[in-house]
């Protein structure tokens, strides 16, 4: 059986349960718990209102919203160390006449600043029973798979307009302690190294954060220095792999967060047609179908899911044949398994049709030419020789959006290694693309070449041979950042290339990682007890193929399970808007929250 896979998930929620409610439980009785926004999206990714019932909690509440007070009872505070979060606590206590709750449990997710601290201290001191920091300042996306949640760091990264400011600065320091939050749960003091490049910026967070481990390991609770573990954490830049993030992706995660619109991980589909009645469905780890079929290719996906309703209509059939007063009870028992098993296979059914429907009508006949491009070889392994040439069918075509057109017109330039200045104008002015025009040129911010020079020389990570893989005519790319986490566990990345930060002990040669693909089958527990764990961050965003990556390399590798993560979850439609924007001052960027 494939491992439990709450993974990241799963620890958050321990965390929780011995930080907060193990730390405040009175056996029979019952508590309100009150979040904030940040919380509020925390508590909803790694657990379930029966889970909070479990722990004794009756009601979940906005704190910075009104409330009836509810006196008898004590209040658990799951907030951040904000102004706003703070100032809704202390209005709860303000006199002790009117206070909302019998007593406060404070836990903030960091550090919480004297200044609010004090304020607190000073208002409503009496009122509360526990104060303290448990260190969570990350969501657990996926069971391999974490965000910071900073909507704003692309920009604040990447925009020349902020290159001298302490903006950049500040938004890289939040960054440090969040990775190092997450390293804590993971119970991690790993190896801190780097993709070194034109920019500064992979290098500068590496050594926040490598300070902020340091400073963390020295100070937490059982004030005992943590040795180095054996897990390595790698830093990288957006612009390391371009070409992954525009690329049309026909696996099916990727491919429904591309084409359909997809908000807050919730697919509304219509029964019966379009005059049928519209549902939701929320695309999520609870679902082990989805966990099942995420990360395969479209085309197998089509195939799969008529098969499985096919099972499952044909083991009912099977039991109403027998007549027998137990079968029936038996059936009886069953059927609400079957209804949402059933209910699970019809989503996913739609969501593959909805797939296909886009695919069919435009998608198909591009990812030909982007895969050229990216590759710089067709289907039968033959040098691209002229990119032009295969670039202008697309433009050409009037069906295609200029969305499209504009990825298809990135891939030709990351396939040059940029253009010149004439050609770009041509281009744009014949595709007429003027007012998205800094959806390209702006990709010099992330030190990729769009305009060639020969100071433009990008360093190509060397690629592995992916030859005898079998792979999809349409799928032939793979993301660059698959071949950085092998090339990782089996120690090949260049040291000169990819610097530590830390002292590194040898541990962390990697060379246990590959003879452990030989070794016989451990239980997942055991297994993963005396792995080391490579952790990637991306500095602005991650793709959803990246993040596949990483659980195909954990599934081959088996003592080594890869968490990814970065400040947010790309989709290609939002990183161009993301790019665009980079050239606008900062009062007029719209950031979008996730």
């Amino acid at each position: 059986m494939a491992p439990a896979v709450r993974g990241l998930k799963s620890l958050v929620w321990q965390k929780l349960k011995s930080s907060v409610f193990d730390d405040c439980r009175k056996e029979e009785e019952w508590k309100i718990i009150l979040l904030d926004d940040y919380t509020t999206k925390l508590l909803s990714l790694c657990c379930k209102m029966t889970d909070l019932l479990a722990e004794g909690i009756t009601v979940v509440e906005n704190v910075y919203k009104n409330r009836e007070p509810v006196p008898h009872m004590k209040a658990i505070y799951f907030i951040t160390p904000t102004k706003k979060s703070v100032d809704g606590l202390i209005d709860d206590f303000i006199t002790k006449s009117s206070s909302r709750y019998k007593a406060a449990y404070v836990y903030f997710t960091d550090f919480c600043p004297d200044n609010l601290f004090n304020k607190i201290k000073s208002s409503c001191a009496k009122s509360i029973r526990r104060c303290k920091e448990i260190n969570i300042s990350f969501f657990p996306y996926e069971s391999q798979v974490f965000t910071l949640n900073v909507p704003d760091a692309f920009y604040r990264c990447y925009s020349p307009t902020l290159e001298k400011t302490k903006d950049k600065d500040a938004v890289m320091q939040v960054m440090a302690e969040q990775i190092v939050t997450l390293c804590a749960t993971l119970d991690e003091n790993p190896g801190v190294r780097y993709k070194s490049g034109p920019s500064d910026k992979a290098s500068k967070l590496a050594q926040l954060v490598e300070k902020s481990l340091e400073n963390y390991y020295k100070t937490d609770e059982k004030s005992q220095i943590k040795a180095k573990t054996h897990s390595q954490l790698i830093i990288i830049d957006r612009g390391f792999d371009p070409v992954s993030t525009v690329l049309h992706e026909l696996t099916f995660q990727a491919m429904a967060y591309d084409l359909l619109p997809i908000e807050n991980d919730t697919y509304k589909y219509k029964t019966e047609g379009p005059a049928g009645k519209e549902r939701e469905a929320i695309l999520e780890e609870d679902d082990e179908l989805w966990v099942k079929i995420r990360h395969k290719h479209i085309a197998d996906v089509i195939e799969e899911i008529p098969k499985l309703l096919k099972e499952v209509s044909s083991k009912r059939k099977a039991t109403e044949g027998k007549l027998s007063i137990s079968a029936l009870a038996q059936l009886m028992k069953k059927m609400p398994h079957y209804r949402k098993e059933i209910s699970r296979q019809v989503v996913h059914l739609n969501l593959a049709e909805d797939c296909m429907s886009k695919f069919k009508s435009n998608i198909e006949r591009l990812c030909k030419t982007e895969q050229d491009l990216a590759l710089g070889t067709d289907a039968e392994g033959q040098k691209v020789k002229d990119s032009m040439r295969v670039l202008l069918p697309v433009l050409l075509n009037k069906s295609h959006e200029s969305y499209d057109k504009i990825r298809a017109i990135l891939l030709y330039i990351f396939s040059t290694n940029g253009t010149t200045q004439e050609n770009l104008d041509k281009l744009i002015q014949n595709v007429q693309i003027e007012s998205d025009s800094d959806m390209i040129r702006n990709w010099k911010y992330l030190d990729v070449p769009v305009i060639s020079s020969s100071a433009a020389q990008q360093h190509k990570h060397q690629r592995r041979d992916r030859s005898s893989e079998e792979t999809y005519q349409l799928s032939r790319w793979t993301p660059i950042i698959k071949d950085v986490m092998e090339d990782a566990i089996e120690n090949k990345l260049d040291s000169k290339d990819w610097p530590y930060c830390s002292q590194c002990p040898p541990t962390w040669n990697g060379s246990g990682a590959v003879s452990a693909r030989q070794k016989p089958k451990a239980s997942y527990q055991d297994e993963r007890k005396s792995s080391a764990r490579l952790i990637i961050f991306v500095i602005g965003g991650i793709t959803y193929s990246e993040m596949r990556s990483a659980y195909e390399v954990s599934q081959v590798y088996k003592s080594c399970e890869v968490v990814i993560g970065s400040t947010h979850i790309l989709t290609p439609k939002r990183l161009l808007d993301e790019v665009k924007s980079l050239s606008k001052p900062k009062d007029m960027v719209c950031i979008k929250d996730e």
